[in-house]
Order: structure tokens, then sequence, then C-alpha cells
């Protein structure tokens, strides 16, 4: 008897959890940016039957931004994110609002070490169970390292927190998914941190995250050459011949599909990435900037190769235009939407195994 119990308990249970709103955290980003504002635009016009939203941050930023946003919603304060309600604005103060230099618009320490203590706190509810992804709204770079935090930037410090050895940056709009080599380093360093190992561990993430969170059995996967027009057949550079290549045959010979090296000018001009599931690139702005001048509103920074799931918008803090209600949420709806895609398939696979 008491062991069919346990089982009826088990499923009553499964079938709670596979129903109910998955919660997803927020960290808040940098106050004086547009963090909280295309959060509230996001979560105020989203249907919030499908997940319930926790947001780490300070309550009365959020309140001011409702304000001016002239909204009659009000925010929910929670301890932490178990008692989260759906279709509420909940939110764990994580933050002193005691903090006095936050102001509007600006770079400040204050405003540094709040974001990053939201970032930490979005991390431990995930890691703790009590939320199913993170979403991180912008930092500043610059106002972190005031405030102490020696990361070049969320990638870094996601990786530290979880104690995960390699991690890869990949940007996310629709079925256009472009990852990188490398991420947050000196053009100057490009070269040397281009190693064998490197990239077969990042091809490698790449290739397990399309399989795993994005569900494609058999991805196509493109390679960017280094140097301009793929090295000119060595006369511009060696790297194609001598490393990139060498590694392809060796991931193709266990079994996985890429192509390339591509030489990186020409490769979206010809809208080459429409033919591949994703497209792999040497460092940031190789792979960043036809990104985001073909998505620019629309695309998602995923953080591959963590054991929990991380979205976050593709773009910065935008001081110029914060507490102005003149941001675009567009980038920041879709890294909400695609955490809570995420999660859901995650979650599926948890169950069917």
């Amino acid at each position: 008897m008491y062991q069919s119990d346990n089982r009826f308990v088990a499923r009553i249970s499964d079938h709670y959890f596979r129903f109910m709103p998955i919660k997803i955290a927020i960290s808040m980003g940098d106050p004086n940016g547009i963090g909280p504002e295309i959060i509230l635009k996001t979560l105020l016009q989203s249907d919030l039957k499908e997940s319930i939203p926790v947001v780490y941050g300070r309550a009365d930023i959020f309140e001011k931004t409702l304000s001016q946003l002239e909204s009659h919603r009000s925010i929910t304060i929670v301890d932490s994110a178990l008692n989260a309600e759906p279709g509420k604005l909940n939110l764990v103060e994580c933050v002193d609002s005691n903090d006095s230099d936050l102001t509007i618009g600006s770079i400040s320490a204050t405003g540094g070490r709040s974001s990053m203590k939201a970032v930490e706190a979005g991390i431990d509810a995930c890691i703790a169970g009590e939320t199913s992804a993170l979403v991180t709204a912008p930092i500043s770079k610059e106002a972190i390292t005031l405030g102490g935090y020696n990361v070049p930037g969320h990638t870094e410090f996601l990786a530290q927190k979880t104690s995960t050895g390699q991690v890869l940056m990949m940007l996310v709009s629709g079925a256009f998914r472009v990852a990188l080599a490398t991420i947050h380093i000196p053009v100057r360093e490009i070269v040397d941190t281009l190693t064998e190992d490197l990239i077969k561990t990042r091809l490698s993430i790449l290739h397990s995250s399309l399989v795993k969170d994005f569900g494609i059995s058999n991805p196509s996967i493109a390679v960017l050459g280094l140097n301009p027009h793929g090295g000119d057949g060595g006369v511009i550079g060696r790297e194609e011949i001598e490393l990139i290549q060498p590694v392809i045959r060796q991931m193709n010979h266990n079994g996985m599909n890429f192509k390339g090296p591509f030489a990186a000018d020409g490769f979206f001009g010809k809208s080459l990435q429409n033919e591949f599931d994703a497209v792999f690139a040497m460092y940031h702005d190789q792979g960043l900037i036809p990104f985001k001048a073909l998505t620019f509103g629309r695309g998602v920074n995923v953080t591959a190769g963590l054991p929990i799931i991380r979205t976050s918008p593709d773009h910065g803090t935008a001081f110029d235009i914060a507490g102005k209600n003149r941001a675009d949420a567009g980038s920041f709806t879709a890294a909400y939407e695609l955490a809570i895609q995420l999660a859901s398939r995650k979650h599926s696979q948890t169950q069917a195994n």
C-alpha cells in the first residue's frame, strides 16, 4: 500500500509540474539604464499564463518605472521565487535600496554593483531549482568594473558562478544563430587565444546545444575563417590551413557536420547563413556585426554550455535614452520568450527520462 501511495503522489506531482507555469528569473540590469523599462514593457504586454516572472532587483526602481510608463499595475514583493504568484509582477529585493548614487542615464559604481547582485541572485535561484531559466537585462562593463567586479561581462561571470570551464556565446534570431570562438578579449589577443582545443571545445558545445536545446538532430554548421578572404590559400595567413581545417576534419570524423572555413567577408553578403543551422565565427565583431545588422531589435544572446538556461537581449544599457520611455523592448521580449521555450524543452526531456 505504501509503494502504491508513493506512485500516486509521484503521478500527481508530475502532473502538477508539467502544467504549472514556468518560473523565469530576471535580473534587473543596470538600474541607471533601460533594463527596468524593457523588463516591465515585456511583462506588461506578455500573456503570463505560460510563465511566472521573478525579477531580482530593487522595488523602488521598478515602482518608479511603472509610474513613468503610466501603468496602474503594482509590484508584488516576495522573499523568494518559491512564493512568486502567477499573473503578478513578482520581485525579490536583493539590492540595498539605501544606495544613493543612482542617477538615471549615468555610469556609477552603485549601478554596477546593483546589477551584478541581481545577476548573482538570479543564478542562485536557477541553481537551487527555484526558477527554470535566467533572463539578464543589460549591464555596463564600465560600471561593474567601478563596482569592484573584475569580469568582462555576463558570460564570464555566469561561467565562474556555475563552475563551468568553457561556455559559448551564441546569438539567436529565429533560425539564424551565430556562435563565437572568442568573446570579450582585445583584438590583439585573438590569434594567440585561438587554439585547437578551444575551437574543438566550443564547436562541441555548439553542436550539443543545437541538438539538446533547439531539437536539431543533425545540425549543419558553417565555420568562418580568421583572415581576410579566408587567408587566400595561405597568402594572407595560414590559420585556416594549419588550424581551422584540421579541426573541422577531426570533428566531422566523429560524425558531426561542419563546413568551411568560409571567407567571412562574403559569407553573409551571399546570405549563406540561411543554408546552415548555425554559423561559428572566430571573434566577437566578425560574428556580431553582421548578426546585429541583419536582426537588430530581435536578437537574443544565449549562453550555451551552462548547467542553467540563460538568455539576454542583444543590446546594451542605452544610458542616453534611459528613463525617457523610448526603449524598444523587442529584443528583451524575444529573450524572455526563448527562455520559456528552452526551459519547456528541458523540462520535457527530463520528464521523458
